[in-house]
């Protein structure tokens, strides 16, 4: 596999599955960094332009994904990162409901790597 030159950037306030997600991404030779909440990870977007796409908790304390998703579409610079919304929602309908919100992709928790990975090869 080849390595990849953008970076993913994990938003998650449970670092539990940050330090999944970077393990099994690592291990396929990912590039991950990681925000405990959107508001890290935008002053992590707007420092670091090497971000290729965010994997986005859905479900988070202060700002959640939906409202993160929203903020990024306002922002020139972020709008066009692609967001993969990754949730613990796997009811009829939350699918639809984070890519009308503006998510890429989405993947329900616990993450299927090898789907991920798919989704993953769309955007890097």
């Amino acid at each position: 596999m080849e390595v990849k030159t953008k970076k993913i950037l994990i938003i998650d306030d449970d670092s539990r599955n940050i330090f999944a997600l970077k393990a099994v991404l690592k291990a396929k030779k990912y590039d991950c960094i990681a925000a405990i909440s959107a508001k890290q990870g935008f002053e992590i977007l707007e420092a670091d332009k090497e971000v290729g796409v965010v994997l986005m908790d859905m479900m988070m304390p202060d700002m959640d994904g939906y409202q993160a998703m929203a903020k990024m579409k306002t922002h020139p610079e972020l709008r066009g990162i692609p967001v993969i919304a990754v949730t613990a929602q796997a009811m009829v309908g939350d699918r639809e409901r984070c890519i009308n919100a503006g998510a890429a992709g989405y993947i329900s928790k616990p993450v299927n790597v090898d789907e991920l990975e798919l989704q993953l090869k769309n955007y890097l």
